[in-house]
């Protein structure tokens, strides 16, 4: 398996592999294409500025998984008392036909290690069920975020 870094040119495949990944989920088809048309034009100009980064594991130059990850802005905490940022971890996906191989586990891996060359010291990430529990074998912990939708006016 080989690994490689995000590009520019995997603008749809991100796309794809996220709106997979909340159909999977058991999301609503309609919101879920109203999301990527918005999604797309929201990362475009990230992962031109690299903003948003992340890998690709690729079989036979094919890619089959991928992770993005993000620097928020984000104040001191308890958990990051000296720091101004955490990681964010998103759109972790796996092709049907490669899981349960530990693609998943060696993109966190990946991430993990790309926090700690940037200086983080604290990273979050939404889960799946579907992840739950790879995440929590990895060391991740549920936090008290809480959250609700706000209507528009």
């Amino acid at each position: 398996m080989d690994v490689r870094a995000l590009e520019e040119a995997d603008l749809e495949l991100v796309c794809r592999h996220r709106e997979q990944m909340f159909r999977e989920a058991g999301r609503d088809e309609a919101v879920l294409q109203t999301m990527t048309a918005h999604f797309r034009e929201w990362l475009r100009p990230r992962l031109h500025d690299r903003t948003y980064f992340g890998y690709l594991l690729c079989a036979a130059g094919e890619p089959v998984a991928g992770i993005g990850l993000m620097l928020i802005d984000w104040p001191p905490h308890p958990s990051h008392p000296v720091s101004d940022r955490r990681g964010y971890v998103l759109n972790v996906f796996v092709e049907p036909a490669y899981r349960r191989r530990g693609l998943a586990r060696d993109l966190m891996q990946r991430a993990e290690t790309e926090f700690a060359r940037r200086g983080v010291q604290y990273a979050i990430l939404h889960a799946t069920d579907a992840g739950r529990d790879l995440y929590a074998n990895l060391g991740w912990s549920g936090t008290t975020e809480m959250a609700k939708p706000i209507a528009s006016s």
